[in-house]
């Protein structure tokens, strides 16, 4: 990008980009911002005369990035998160801001010091939200978005914390949010079909978690989704859909002797198939239909 290209308010968001990036952790909530205060914006559409200013706004995005690691489920879900998808969703947001955001949001996603857990599932919607801007108005270098597919995978395939809603916390839903990021991938029009192997790949690490967790967040719904929207795009055919999901299948732990986490392992897999044929039989499309339904009756009746 030149200097040509920026609007006249470039280099101060230059600026920001700069000292941004310097600092290592921003206080939550934003300097001069309280949760009244933020309250307050959310209700006005996260729109204010005092957020006229580029820059305010851009500041404002920043400090609400560095909350949604806070273990304050308003501060971090119900603020947060929606003023930064808010901005995000309604163009507010200046493709410099934009690209400090991936920067902290992907940092944030490989956090190995994310004790309480909610940093990197945040983290992952917020990037969700990054890429759907991109897709909506592409901002991007190819290297930068091959970049997130790579790590947003290893984000979601990583994952180990499977908790789900607490009462007074809020959600940690590490499941969920990767494969609501996979989902934005995977719509995202600039994808290639090598990036969309990645992100099936992703997905099948987490159809069946090790261990005797059983699904009961609605994960099954959420980690279709993305190969459904793959499945939309026509790159594999029926041959290749039938190889991939025997694969998944094939990490079905034997059923004798029972145990605990064989059970967890057919039911997770087994809500997936179910949520992915249901998704696809309703479609209306003959070709993801034929793609996809030869595999999928097949899986159904393995699993049993």
């Amino acid at each position: 990008m030149t200097f040509r290209t920026l609007p006249r308010h470039g280099l101060a968001l230059l600026a920001l980009l700069a000292s941004s990036l310097a600092v290592h952790a921003q206080q939550c909530p934003p300097a001069g911002e309280s949760t009244v205060s933020l309250q307050a914006l959310k209700i006005r559409g996260w729109k204010s005369p005092r957020l006229e200013s580029p820059v305010a706004r851009q500041n404002l995005a920043l400090g609400l990035a560095e909350c949604l690691r806070d273990t304050n489920p308003q501060l971090r879900d119900e603020l947060a998160l929606n003023g930064l998808q808010s901005m995000m969703r309604e163009g507010q947001l200046e493709a410099t801001t934009l690209q400090v955001l991936r920067t902290r949001l992907l940092a944030s996603l490989a956090d190995p010091a994310d004790a309480t857990g909610f940093g990197k599932p945040f983290a992952a919607l917020g990037l969700a939200e990054v890429v759907r801007a991109d897709r909506i108005k592409p901002f991007l270098l190819p290297a930068e978005r091959d970049d997130i597919v790579e790590r947003s995978a290893a984000y979601l395939a990583g994952v180990r914390d499977y908790r789900g809603f607490d009462e007074r916390e809020g959600w940690r839903h590490g499941v969920a949010h990767g494969a609501d990021l996979m989902v934005q991938l995977a719509v995202h029009p600039l994808l290639q079909r090598a990036q969309g192997e990645t992100v099936l790949a992703a997905v099948a690490s987490q159809v069946m978690p090790a261990g005797e967790h059983f699904y009961h967040y609605g994960e099954a719904e959420r980690l279709m989704a993305p190969v459904f929207y793959l499945a939309r795009r026509g790159w594999w055919k029926a041959d290749e859909w039938q190889r991939w999901l025997d694969a998944v299948v094939a990490r079905l732990p034997h059923p004798e002797p029972m145990t605990q986490a064989g059970l967890a392992a057919r039911h997770n897999l087994g809500s997936f198939l179910q949520a992915l044929y249901v998704s696809v039989q309703e479609i209306g499309n003959d070709e993801v239909k034929n793609a996809l339904l030869p595999g999928l009756r097949k899986a159904i009746k393995d699993v049993g």
